[in-house]
């Protein structure tokens, strides 16, 4: 009988013990989620702000996701880069188009690249800001950007972006086909070049006026008022200039004001790219008395009728450009030759390996 009731206790027992603990479980569980979703989502953010570090700084990706460096054939046709600054975040007149992901040894370029053909030529777009604008100025990954586009093979990058004016003659929804640049930034990484393996290549004439010319052909063409030649202030931003910088910058002689083509150019000629620069005026920058009676809508509606003029201007100079010689008469596609000034037995092997679309030329030789 005794055996009887402890095996009845023990019964009795088990099924009032089980569902206490599986409660006290739940309960605790659910006092805990909240804690966890919090540290993951932290820990999320964190993780974010790391990866966008290592981009911004160009931090090298596996080599197994990185496609080696396009080698035109011979009657291949001309592949010509575009980079579209603020209100441009697509092409529009491409045709067979294509959003494709192009890793490089620098890190991630600003967003996918968009292929297409126009006329006899390949272009490739690639969004200088990223689709929606998401990308900083200081923070666009300018070495990522380049290389991305020299490794798909384009040989020619025309880059278009929206900036102030220093000259009353400069109105807003003028363009300026800028020959030479000031670079005043001071958080970007410009140079593919450095320790292990040093270069200096001549920034005298930064751009290629075989590109100019077809520019200021495309302008007269389309019916947009442009001026050829003209220096543009690269600021580091992302605020705008004070009072006192806009007139010192006007007191130089600046033409146009922006944030984003100065790290371009050098790192186009450092990649052997024919590169020019389409400055789209929007505003006055604030020297201009009556800058401060534009209200921002009246700039928003510049900056879009820019970006439509930018697309018809870079349509209209790619049969320009859709036979190209062989060697720019400026010598972009060498300006190698005599920069690098490491001692071969010297130079960093890892960092060769990241060259080997910018430089790749000049280190095979």
């Amino acid at each position: 009988m005794a055996s009887k009731a402890k095996k009845t206790a023990r019964k009795a027992k088990t099924p009032v013990a089980k569902p206490a603990a599986k409660s006290r479980t739940k309960a605790k569980v659910a006092k805990a989620k909240p804690r966890r979703r919090a540290e993951g989502a932290s820990a999320a953010a964190a993780g974010i702000a790391r990866a966008a570090a290592r981009s911004v700084r160009g931090a090298a990706k596996p080599a197994a996701g990185i496609a080696k460096p396009h080698v035109a054939k011979p009657g291949d046709p001309v592949r010509i880069g575009v980079l579209g600054g603020s209100g441009i975040y697509g092409m529009a007149g491409l045709k067979n188009t294509k959003w494709r992901k192009v890793a490089t040894p620098w890190g991630d370029p600003s967003d996918e690249l968009l292929f297409g053909t126009l006329g006899a030529a390949e272009l490739v777009f690639l969004p200088r800001h990223g689709r929606g604008h998401v990308h900083s100025p200081s923070e666009v990954n300018y070495r990522a950007n380049i290389d991305a586009l020299k490794r798909v093979g384009c040989s020619d990058v025309i880059s278009v972006s929206a900036c102030g004016s220093f000259k009353e003659a400069l109105a807003p929804g003028t363009f300026v086909i800028v020959d030479q640049f000031i670079d005043r930034t001071f958080m970007r990484q410009k140079s593919f070049f450095g320790t292990g393996l040093v270069a200096h290549v001549s920034a005298a004439h930064p751009v290629c006026c075989r590109l100019g010319d077809a520019l200021e052909a495309a302008a007269s063409e389309a019916g947009i008022t442009a001026q050829r030649g003209g220096t543009y202030l690269c600021m580091e931003g992302p605020q705008f200039s004070t009072q006192a910088e806009s007139f010192l910058y006007k007191s130089w002689g600046c033409d146009v004001i922006g944030m984003t083509n100065a790290p371009e150019a050098k790192l186009a000629r450092e990649a052997e790219l024919c590169y020019a620069s389409v400055a789209m005026v929007t505003d006055y920058d604030c020297w201009h008395p009556d800058h401060d009676h534009v209200d921002v809508a009246a700039v928003i509606r510049v900056l879009l009728e820019n970006a439509e003029k930018g697309q018809a201007l870079v349509a209209k100079a790619v049969p320009h450009l859709q036979h190209r010689p062989g060697h720019c008469q400026k010598g972009c596609n060498h300006a190698l030759d005599n920069a690098l000034i490491t001692a071969p037995e010297r130079r960093d092997p890892a960092l060769m390996r990241k060259l080997d679309a910018v430089a790749g030329r000049i280190l095979r030789a």
